[in-house]
């Protein structure tokens, strides 16, 4: 018997390859959970320190708040696929949170806080409209950046969160 010819893999330069829509549609549900889990997190610290702990600095505010973020955003995923229609054994859940998801997380966190930063020096204030623009642009960077990463990571590999 011969062997079942393999098909042969796309290149990430090939147009075809960025072409998938079922791809892209899980890729962008997958990046919206993860943005969820991210935003809650970073931004709910955010106003917290900022609140309640000022004198720590702004650099070390949004630090925390980073790691806030990355913290949400990993007990979503890990319940997610804990609980969610995965079942997965708690272990397996965390782990698979932290390694299919941490590179778009830290990609997520960081365009949200760099774009955050910059247009509003990074203080919540929640009754300035200008605050609610800048965090509707931070959230949007915040999920167009890792976007591709987790399309590329469904489409050559097959692996995702979700």
């Amino acid at each position: 018997m011969k062997p079942a010819p393999t098909k042969p893999q796309l290149s990430l330069f090939e147009r075809a390859f960025w072409t998938c829509r079922g791809t892209w549609k899980r890729a962008g549900i997958n990046t919206f959970r993860c943005l969820v889990g991210c935003t809650v997190g970073d931004f709910s610290a955010l106003w917290a320190l900022q609140t309640y702990a000022p004198e720590l600095g702004m650099g070390t505010i949004m630090g925390l708040s980073m790691a806030s973020g990355l913290s949400t955003s990993v007990a979503l995923e890990t319940g997610l696929l804990r609980w969610g229609k995965d079942k997965f054994p708690l272990n397996m859940a965390f782990k698979t949170a932290m390694g299919m998801s941490f590179i778009s997380m830290l990609a997520m966190e960081m365009a949200e806080n760099v774009v955050d930063y910059h247009l509003t020096g990074g203080v919540v204030a929640l009754q300035d409209p200008r605050f609610w623009t800048a965090a509707i642009v931070s959230i949007a960077a915040g999920y167009l950046v890792p976007l591709p990463w987790n399309y590329y990571r469904l489409r050559r590999w097959g692996k995702a969160c979700h």
